[in-house]
């Protein structure tokens, strides 16, 4: 054999392709890849392709990116979304075979398959149940899903410190959302509306439902609530932030207090100002259900928010330094009746606030952000 001749054959056993490495190996590869380049991967071979779509891939990145606005009432939309869009050619082709009836009585969804125009693959590599497919769809924008949006409107003062339900499309270009609120009267639209302004719904209640609530026995003057409210009946709930206060006969201390033992609750909204009608609401444990006026709308379910957060007038907690504001913020997550963590949060750059905020959230089951409260 000649030099060269070893030289090649060297060459060529060199040449190891990537389906070659030992299986962890290529999953760690896959693992580490962002979204985008599980997509370019998904196109250098089949083998590549069908890994590549894994729901367990791409579950992380759902989470990463969308677990904070996403919920069931969202994953109800994209089954929805899927369906309306495949059934009017399949009722059309199995009308015809006369078997449409006894298909989708057996199996109403399984066999629908998405069409992700900006995922540049066939419309039958996905199922309507991958991940990826999801994925894809909420980041096109085209599909508008349901979440709730805090301060509704840019912070209209008329919503401060409220959650709203509505229809919600990403713009990958700004990195923010459009939102079409309730449909009865003119139709509400925002533009740009950022990350930290959105939550999944934490109950899985349509907007226009009176919520059960199973907490008013166990509240007691300090904790934190969101209330349904309306101004007439004909319109949808938004969930109004408030604070349990104590009766006008007791004196506030707690060591004598037996609020708690008293079937009147008194709901608290700081957000508006001493002496407006809208300050203070008086309701009754033991028998509320939805109540109020035309003239003062009508207040619906409660349900108890697990975050004790020291708000303290923003002007004594904003410091110069490098002309960045500084917010200190003490959180007590309450995780079980008996346990508790307490978490201190110092940041020099607002930006970097909500993600951070968002993530203690998460661990400790809370609703709000900061923002709600300044």
């Amino acid at each position: 054999m000649t030099i060269s001749s070893k030289v090649v054959n060297a060459e060529e056993e060199e040449d190891v392709s990537l389906l070659d490495l030992p299986e962890l190996a290529l999953e760690c590869i896959l693992q580490r890849l962002s979204p985008s380049g599980l997509c370019s991967m998904a196109r250098v071979c089949t083998s590549l392709r069908d890994r590549c779509r894994s729901d367990h891939l791409w579950e992380k990145h759902m989470k990463q990116k969308w677990g904070r606005v996403i919920g069931p009432a969202a994953y109800r939309e994209w089954q929805w979304h899927i369906a309306s869009r495949k059934r009017p050619s399949l009722l059309k082709k199995c009308n015809k075979r006369g078997l449409f009836r006894s298909l989708f009585s057996v199996c109403p969804l399984s066999w629908i398959r998405p069409k992700l125009e900006s995922s540049g693959e066939p419309s039958c590599s996905l199922s309507v149940d991958s991940i990826k497919a999801w994925y894809l769809s909420l980041e096109s924008g085209k599909l508008w899903f349901p979440a709730q949006v805090y301060n509704r409107e840019n912070g209209h003062l008329g919503f401060v410190m409220s959650c709203y339900d509505a229809l919600l499309s990403y713009d990958s270009r700004t990195d923010t959302f459009r939102a079409r609120y309730s449909p009865q009267g003119p139709q509400t639209i925002e533009e740009n509306i950022p990350w930290h302004r959105l939550r999944a719904p934490p109950i899985d209640v349509p907007p226009h439902v009176l919520h059960v609530s199973d907490c008013l026995n166990d509240l007691k003057p300090g904790d934190h609530i969101e209330i349904q409210w309306r101004k007439n009946k004909e319109l949808p709930y938004g969930w109004w932030y408030g604070i349990i206060s104590h009766l006008e006969t007791c004196n506030g201390n707690e060591n004598h207090c037996c609020c708690h033992n008293n079937d009147m609750l008194i709901l608290e909204f700081n957000q508006y100002s001493p002496g407006s009608q809208w300050r203070r609401v008086v309701i009754n444990r033991k028998n509320h259900q939805e109540e109020g006026n035309g003239a003062d709308g009508f207040y619906g379910g409660i349900r108890k928010i697990f975050l004790l957060a020291i708000a303290l007038e923003t002007s004594s907690f904003l410091l110069d330094m490098k002309r960045k504001p500084t917010v200190l913020l003490l959180f007590v997550l309450h995780i079980t009746p008996e346990y508790h963590v307490s978490t201190f949060g110092c940041f020099t750059d607002m930006s970097l606030m909500n993600d951070d905020v968002v993530t203690w959230g998460l661990v400790g089951k809370v609703c709000y952000t900061p923002q709600t409260y300044f």
